[in-house]
């Protein structure tokens, strides 16, 4: 029975080197900001990295501790952390990672894909522009109906004349 084992991938090997493995991967990733590794793999990592960054963030003892104990290597900690402390990923609320597909690879055919710490500031959402357009539509919207309410006394009028 599975009771009190972690879910998540196995990756192919035993627990014990996939522990190993994930935080090779993740320490390569953040020293690096870009690795290139298996689809699965890159996916395995994400969570890790995202939860590692957000500690950062949060920037006290605790994390810190959280961060050396997952990572094994207290300088790069210390790089992360002081990132994260110049606001590097301030107006970010998760999604620290990009994954991208690079096809299958000559040798065995397994999916290859980039991962890579995400950098740039964040996008406004795309909502925001279209209800601005749908406002200004409105506004413009308003005089063109204008105009038909003037021009219907016009055809009260000539039924007017015709019943004469």
């Amino acid at each position: 029975m599975r009771h009190y084992k972690k879910s998540g991938m196995k990756l192919g090997t035993d627990a014990s080197h996939t522990k190993a493995m994930k935080k090779s991967l993740v320490q390569a990733l953040l020293a690096n900001d870009r690795i290139k590794t298996t689809l699965p793999r890159a996916k395995a990592i994400r969570g890790d990295v995202d939860r590692i960054i957000t500690w950062a963030k949060k920037g006290d003892l605790h994390s810190r501790r959280l961060a050396i104990a997952k990572l094994g290597d207290k300088e790069l900690v210390r790089e992360v952390f002081e990132k994260a402390s110049q606001g590097m990923w301030a107006d970010r609320n998760g999604g620290y990672t990009r994954i991208m597909k690079l096809g299958p690879r000559k040798g065995d055919n397994a999916e290859i894909a980039i991962i890579e710490v995400v950098t740039e500031p964040v996008q406004p959402k795309a909502k925001a522009a279209k209800t601005e357009v749908k406002k200004v539509e409105k506004v413009e919207a308003a005089p063109a109906e204008e105009a038909p309410a003037e021009e219907a006394p016009k055809a009260e009028e000539t039924t007017e004349e015709k019943a004469e």
